[in-house]
């Protein structure tokens, strides 16, 4: 399976922000020009982020984009979902009607399994691969393998 590339942007300025969580609010623009993803492409993506409640916006001088949430509470899934109109473990067999094909029963459960592994990954957890990698790096024994980076574009890893 390979993630949307809309789930893997919302993904990388999520993690972005979460990088940034104990300093000031970060702007799409800086996320932006760091990422090298557009900035409409990103205003569309934090609308809908703010629809659900994973990112709240402070306007002013010094404003920008926090999270909502703690990294520990925001998983994977939340994003996925926020930004791709995927079905939640909510949506039920209730998606399925009684005439249903076998496939569909399929790709219903698929799509379930998925979700729920998703669900299980916290922005937390990046965060510790990113500390990880850099103290693996600090100390020359160089972790770009193993470790994520804000500069690496996330979305060749899916």
């Amino acid at each position: 399976m390979k993630l949307s590339s809309r789930s893997q942007y919302a993904i990388t300025a999520m993690l972005e922000l979460a990088l940034h969580e104990d300093s000031k609010p970060i702007t799409l623009f800086d996320i932006s020009q760091k990422q090298k993803i557009s900035l409409s492409y990103l205003e569309q993506l934090f609308a809908r982020l703010r629809t659900k409640k994973l990112v709240r916006g402070r306007r002013g001088p010094g404003g920008g984009y926090v999270l909502a949430r703690s990294t520990d509470d925001i998983s994977v899934a939340d994003i996925v979902a926020a930004v791709d109109d995927v079905p939640t473990e909510d949506s039920g067999e209730d998606a399925i009607s009684a005439e249903g094909v076998s496939s569909d029963i399929l790709w219903h459960n698929l799509s379930s399994q998925i979700y729920n592994y998703l669900r299980e990954i916290k922005l937390s957890q990046f965060m510790q691969k990113e500390s990880s990698s850099e103290n693996l790096e600090n100390s020359g024994a160089g972790a770009s393998s193993q470790g994520w980076k804000t500069e690496v574009s996330y979305h060749s890893r899916a």
